[in-house]
């Protein structure tokens, strides 16, 4: 792949630099601004969203004719490292998750009705949205094999009796896709369906707490009491949940992956920052062997996360699954903030566990990379069962045009 960025991904990657570090950082900074749950507060939220929409920063991973830029997964990644230099940026720029991925995925397999009436309210970000897939044991979670949500046909409608939950965003969410099972077929059965929140037989049992700060509407308890929906809202197709958890779990995982380097670099920032001004027994921290020997393989472990991270979205974008280089790119990236996180507040001391940074946050946050969208375990047997069955294949080159 060749590694130049087009001038348009420039222009939009600088433009967003800017907005990040004149727009988000002082709303950071401001903890009045934040809400209980460590996240940005709705007032500030909503104009930062409106300033960024009038600068053609809005939605950026969508088509044009969905409200988006266009941008390919390549722009992608260049843009939402830039955009995590903030903790806040990606929902700023309507790019954050759950809506991120769920977003995408709409775009792709719902129909033109479904798009007017589930996709666009997201779009202009008059809602929010959530994906309910994972269960509590023995359901299902990283296998969606397991699933036991069921959708029961009953003539024209469809009855839905479960529970699901840590579901992002339900408490928040106006629009929610429901992983069903609608027959024991074990590549057909699952099918992926749309509802609204005030549609009756379904209720949020609790929100759950958890360890790091949340993302809005936090993750969620669901239960599934006869909740009754139409066969229009059936996505993509009866007996294809499958696919679309496929198409919407590997851009949505790379997609964390590019948002998480934004992070990491922000780490390292804030640590050097430190470093190169705090004195201790004569010498700077900066000049310390030990703080050098941390940051040279922080800023290397960066580097080895964006070219995995790249090469993904590069993979993507010619139309593979890339699912090697999507489990590749996950494991190390996650693993890769989580030590960011370590080592700045190393570094920076007491300073980096107490809130006069934002470390304390990114740690809390960067420990559930580990587990979202499939844990560490997960996508190393999926590498291991890759490279068993491909063999010399999973080594290859590709090969252009002569």
């Amino acid at each position: 792949m060749d590694f130049t960025i087009s001038p348009e991904i420039e222009d939009y990657r600088a433009r967003i630099a800017a907005f990040v570090e004149d727009r988000i950082l002082p709303a950071e900074a401001d903890r009045s601004l934040w809400d209980q749950h460590g996240n940005i507060g709705r007032p500030a939220l909503d104009a930062l969203r409106a300033e960024a929409k009038s600068e053609g920063l809005w939605c950026l991973q969508l088509g044009r004719q969905s409200g988006g830029q266009g941008l390919s997964k390549i722009g992608m990644a260049v843009c939402y490292e830039e955009m995590n230099r903030s903790i806040f940026g990606p929902v700023v720029f309507n790019s954050a998750a759950p809506d991120d991925g769920n977003m995408m995925v709409l775009e792709k397999a719902a129909t033109e009705a479904q798009k007017e009436r589930w996709l666009a309210p997201i779009v202009s970000g008059e809602v929010s949205s959530a994906f309910a897939m994972t269960e509590p044991a023995p359901g299902g979670g990283s296998d969606p094999g397991m699933i036991r949500t069921r959708a029961e046909k009953r003539g024209e409608r469809y009855v839905v009796k479960g529970r699901k939950w840590f579901i992002t965003g339900a408490e928040n969410a106006s629009h929610f896709i429901v992983m069903a099972r609608t027959s024991d077929d074990p590549r057909k059965g699952l099918t992926a369906f749309l509802y609204h929140r005030d549609e009756p037989g379904w209720h949020i049992e609790r929100r759950i707490p958890i360890m790091g700060p949340e993302e809005h509407g936090g993750h969620c308890e669901i239960v599934f009491d006869g909740l009754e929906l139409p066969a229009d809202r059936i996505l993509l197709g009866e007996g294809e949940g499958l696919k679309l958890t496929q198409m919407r779990l590997g851009p949505a995982r790379l997609t964390h992956c590019m948002r998480w380097l934004g992070l990491a670099k922000r780490c390292t920032e804030i640590a050097r920052d430190y470093a190169e001004n705090r004195m201790g027994f004569g010498i700077r921290l900066a000049d310390r062997e030990s703080t050098q020997i941390k940051m040279g393989d922080l800023a290397m472990g960066i580097e080895i996360g964006r070219l995995l991270v790249m090469k993904a979205a590069w993979a993507l974008d010619q139309g593979d699954f890339a699912r090697k280089e999507i489990s590749m790119a996950k494991i190390h990236v996650a693993n890769l903030l989580h030590s960011a996180a370590d080592i700045a507040i190393q570094i920076n001391g007491a300073r980096g566990y107490s809130t006069d940074t934002v470390l304390e946050w990114i740690y809390r946050y960067a420990r559930q990379a580990r587990l979202v969208d499939g844990a560490d375990e997960v996508h190393q047997m999926v590498l291991n069962r890759l490279q068993s069955g491909d063999r010399e294949d999973f080594w290859k080159w590709q090969v252009g045009a002569a």
